[in-house]
């Protein structure tokens, strides 16, 4: 078991620094030089991929370091420096972009996701390569400033770039907080894919004491509506629960009550497992739609395939990595929302998300127990040992 930690550490100096950098989606605000000026004297070669444009310009870094065996394996740490807005600022206990120590505790926005993860996986990197000046593994950061927004310019802009060049990635750690209790508890080996809809149904408005010469579009919905939430669209797998599909939104009426409203407008989401498809679930939508004939149309979203990875030669040396440095024997899932790994799937044969507890992730006062973030560094460079020496 790791012992307790000095405050200190090379991992903390620099987490503090990235929490310091008010980086709100998509502004990077300096982080990621800063990173390129930690790895470029170990001879890391940054290419910028930015993208976007106006208020949506996102920086973008594809950070490499090439082996001596120009086929080596290549291992990628992948992360997002761009935070979610803070909220009240008067809410939080410290200002929220300066971080502080609080109770063996560092807290500031990003703390948990994702800054210190990216501050684990520099240090982790620096301390792999100082050991071992010439592995035979390759080694890259693919990091963005677009994962907190709408993430259509950022890591999904990248992996089309590699793509399009035919860049081959082996592996890949997302560094996103997947720990439940303590870091290592829990890793995601995988994530459910999402797919929404925006249903509107066609009625006709008219006075609400004349329903006669009108068309109720609620009325005529909620059955359909009804259908939809009993089907049991999949059963899941071993590695996935069964598929959800979820209202999130009802939007109807005029805001008088003496008018029957014209249309209603449905915002709903699937969260799919391995055992569906986005054509297979908007095929059986709109087959209960049909049925109940209502005039309508969807607008269909599709915000990532899921993924998985099983077993091997990653999750084995993350396990293991994870075993040795904390003791804990991890747990793999597939829960939660989307993450940057359904763009880096694409490329990648194995990703595995791992990082630090989420229980303050966008939360006012977001904060990282300081027992949690060196055992994060020393899993990281736990797992780059075990890699070469399979």
């Amino acid at each position: 078991m790791t012992a307790p930690i000095a405050t200190a550490t090379p991992s903390l100096t620099l987490a503090q620094a990235l929490i310091a950098r008010a980086s709100i989606t998509p502004d990077d605000a300096g982080c990621l030089p800063l990173i390129v000026q930690q790895l470029e004297p170990l001879g890391f070669q940054p290419e910028w991929l930015p993208a976007g444009e106006g208020a949506q310009w996102v920086e973008n870094l594809w950070l490499v370091r090439p082996a001596s065996d120009p086929n080596a394996p290549l291992l990628v740490f992948a992360g997002h420096t761009d935070v979610v807005p803070t909220g009240p600022v008067q809410a939080w206990t410290s200002p929220p972009f300066e971080p502080t120590l609080r109770d063996g505790r560092l807290y500031g926005r990003g703390a948990s996701d994702m800054k210190s993860s990216i501050a684990a996986f520099v240090v982790a990197v620096q301390e792999f390569l100082q050991a071992q000046p010439d592995p035979a593994l390759r080694i890259a950061l693919l990091l963005t400033s677009d994962e907190e927004g709408p993430a259509t310019h950022g890591t999904v802009h990248v992996v089309q770039t590699l793509q399009q060049r035919g860049e081959r990635l082996d592996y890949c750690i997302v560094g996103e907080p997947t720990a439940v209790r303590q870091t290592g508890d829990m890793v995601k080996n995988g994530r459910r894919g999402s797919l929404s809809g925006r249903l509107t149904v066609q009625g006709i408005q008219g006075h609400i004491a004349y329903p006669h010469l009108a068309r109720n579009p609620i009325h005529q919905t909620l059955p359909a509506l009804t259908q939809l939430a009993g089907i049991e669209w999949d059963q899941g797998n071993t590695y996935f629960p069964p598929t959800s599909w979820q209202i999130s939104n009802i939007h109807g009426g005029t805001g008088a009550t003496n008018v029957i409203p014209g249309e209603v407008v449905i915002d709903f989401n699937f969260r799919f497992s391995t055992e569906s498809t986005p054509e297979g679930l908007q095929e059986q939508v709109h087959r209960v739609l049909d049925a109940h004939a209502l005039q309508y149309r969807i607008d269909w979203v599709l915000g990532g395939q899921p993924f998985l990875t099983q077993p091997g030669t990653l999750l084995e040396a993350v396990q293991q990595a994870i075993a040795d440095e904390t003791g804990l024997n991890t747990e793999l899932s597939t829960s939660g929302g989307t993450s940057d790994g359904r763009f880096i799937a694409r490329i990648c044969p194995q990703v595995v998300e791992l990082g630090p507890p989420n229980d303050s992730i966008h939360k006012v006062d977001e904060n990282i127990a300081l027992r949690d973030l060196e055992p994060l560094k020393n899993i990281y460079r736990r797992v780059l040992e075990k890699l070469i020496a399979d």
